[in-house]
């Protein structure tokens, strides 16, 4: 039997206001808010429930992308091959976030990774405020949403990273503001008057980060819920109705998706993004890409989130909302699947989540429950609304703009008091104290973890080049296979050494590779301070290497392709700076055996 139709895209009904409008004082501008509380909720998680700045340091990502950037402002162009190793020198490479990595290139020239952290806290912040203000637009109660954002704040901190994909987290914020209004709206032409801001937002996404595919979920999502809507119903003129609303929908995805041909690569960066995406062996050892750890701290805030999830889900497929439904419970699979995805479940869900939880609160009012829970109930409602009277009046904001500034000043400051608040590398977690020995003469050819590969082209390049950084895609599975079976220690390690022409090895005390090494008669020890241990080749590692080239009859031409340096490349310079300390576990981009 089918379930009676509920009023096209329903949501909650607004509050009209009837009296005059009264003069706002201007002292109570001034006052705080609870969406001030929201912008600096990210602050505190950062540099008072965790360890500041290395938080957002913590993946080497940020060096190689920062290179890119600064490679793209010094030639004029972006690049389409190879630029930072010597293991595969000049193979096609797709630079996705070419925009983000010449934005925050030019930001780093003027603060380094001081102003890099600064501007990734400002994007995290506004996001954190930007999803309150839509979560109490969707509850129409504060105290709800600025809980509910609270949770969502905590999930999001599993990807804090100076990274791109940041403002994936912000557009869909936005994304979400538009779609919500515009699925309010009764007229066709309204609607698509605010989805068409869809269009130019897609186009810059496009260019700033990969995940920009997130605004063609979000629309299916309220395509397929006026579409099941229609199968739904018996009336065969709101069937036709539900139909019509449709449409502003599907021309908006048209033109986001004929938007994101606009980029350097064309129809070819469509085309990677589909096989990295579905290339399994990506994704079975890339860490982000593992499904949900509950045993992280961020499941405290995840696993309830979650639950809420699952109620409003079926709370809203009873009143046939089905595309809150797809968001709810899409994003969700998603989240479980792949953890990297758990901050973009939490964006979506928590709208709908303060929306449940409000109305629930409503509802206990009137129900048939202890009359001790309906009068909890009524107090927080009508404590809501007397709060919400005050909390609406426009604000300057000034305790966000103080605070921000303050962390700023902060961060920007050439001796930190605390190391929460010194933007550098950890050097707990990375080799900074050995790249002093790697940058001598002697260093030609280093072999790292992809992690550290990542921090090296950030410290070394271009006068050092790597044989593995997170490029995972552009390395591809069967070098990927080859670079796992050499951390592994599996038959014919050595010879991928010789292959490659590799005399120096910097590796971690952890990995299986270096007590190997430690013990082999090709290679000694150079350095070791605990973090990272350094390895040359013996004379007789030497001797190994000339007899492995010679019989490859690989040397000569190996040697002088991947030493050419392009005059333009110099133009980079090298970065400075203090450091941090940690005492986190340093973390590679791959699970290694």
């Amino acid at each position: 039997m089918l379930l009676p139709a509920p009023a096209l895209e329903a949501g909650p009904a607004p509050v009209l206001d009837t009296r005059p409008a009264a003069k706002t004082p201007f002292a109570a501008r001034l006052l705080p808010s609870l969406t001030d509380l929201a912008f600096l909720m990210p602050l505190f998680f950062i540099f008072v429930k965790l360890t500041g700045t290395h938080i957002l340091l913590g993946d080497g990502d940020t060096g190689w992308h920062i290179r890119t950037g600064q490679w793209i402002l010094a030639n004029g162009r972006v690049p389409h091959a190879d630029i930072f190793s010597f293991s595969r020198p000049g193979a096609p490479w797709f630079a996705w976030e070419w925009l983000w990595d010449m934005l925050f290139a030019a930001i780093h020239q003027y603060g380094g990774l001081a102003s890099v952290v600064i501007a990734s806290l400002a994007i995290i912040c506004l996001t954190s405020a930007g999803l309150f203000r839509l979560t109490r637009r969707k509850s129409n109660n504060g105290f709800v949403a600025i809980a509910v954002t609270l949770l969502a704040t905590g999930a999001c901190s599993i990807h804090w990273l100076a990274r791109p994909h940041l403002f994936t987290q912000l557009f869909l914020v936005i994304a979400l503001h538009i779609t919500g209004r515009a699925a309010g709206d009764g007229t066709i032409v309204a609607r698509g008057k605010l989805l068409a801001w869809l269009v130019p937002m897609t186009l810059l996404w496009t260019n700033l980060h990969g995940g920009f595919f997130v605004i063609f979920l979000v629309l299916l999502c309220y395509i397929g819920g006026n579409l099941l809507n229609a199968a739904l119903e018996a009336d065969r003129e709101k069937r036709a109705q539900y139909l019509r609303f449709t449409a502003p929908w599907v021309f908006t995805a048209l033109g986001c998706f004929a938007v994101t041909f606009i980029n350097p690569y064309g129809w070819q960066l469509h085309k990677h993004i589909v096989q990295y995406l579905s290339d399994t062996a990506q994704i079975d050892h890339i860490v982000e890409f593992q499904p949900v750890n509950f045993h992280h701290p961020t499941s405290a805030y995840f696993e309830p989130l979650m639950i809420l999830a699952l109620l409003t889900a079926l709370w809203d497929a009873r009143n046939r909302r089905f595309a809150d439904v797809f968001l709810n419970l899409g994003w969700l699979h998603l989240a479980l699947i792949a953890q990297r995805n758990i901050p973009l479940f939490a964006i979506a869900a928590s709208p709908l989540v303060a929306r449940g939880v409000a109305s629930a609160i409503d509802a206990s009012r009137d129900a048939r429950v202890a009359r001790w829970l309906r009068a909890i109930a009524v107090w927080f409602s009508t404590s809501s609304t007397e709060f919400e009277e005050t909390d609406r009046i426009p604000r300057m904001h000034l305790l966000s703009v103080a605070s921000f500034a303050f962390i700023g000043a902060l961060l920007l400051t050439p001796r930190p008091a605390s190391a929460k608040f010194t933007p550098a590398y950890d050097p707990g977690s990375y080799p900074e104290r050995a790249l002093g020995v790697l940058r001598t003469e002697e260093t030609h050819h280093i072999f790292s973890d992809d992690e550290w590969g990542d921090y090296l082209l950030y410290h070394l390049y271009p006068s050092k080049r790597v044989f593995i950084d997170g490029r995972s895609d552009f390395y591809g599975d069967d070098f990927n296979q080859v670079y796992l079976d050499l951390m592994g220690l599996k038959p014919g390690w050595q010879k991928t050494l010789d292959k490659y022409s590799i005399d120096t090895v910097v590796l971690s005390p952890r990995f299986a590779l270096t007590s190997a090494l430690k013990i082999s008669r090709d290679w000694r020890v150079a350095y070791d301070d605990g973090v990272a241990v350094v390895f040359r080749r013996t004379a007789q590692g030497r001797s190994r290497l000339t007899r492995s080239l010679v019989s490859s009859n690989e040397g000569s031409i190996r040697d002088r392709a991947i030493t050419n340096q392009r005059n333009t490349d110099r133009k980079i310079t090298q970065p400075g700076g203090p450091e941090i300390k940690t005492n986190q576990d340093h973390q590679t981009k791959y699970q290694h055996p």
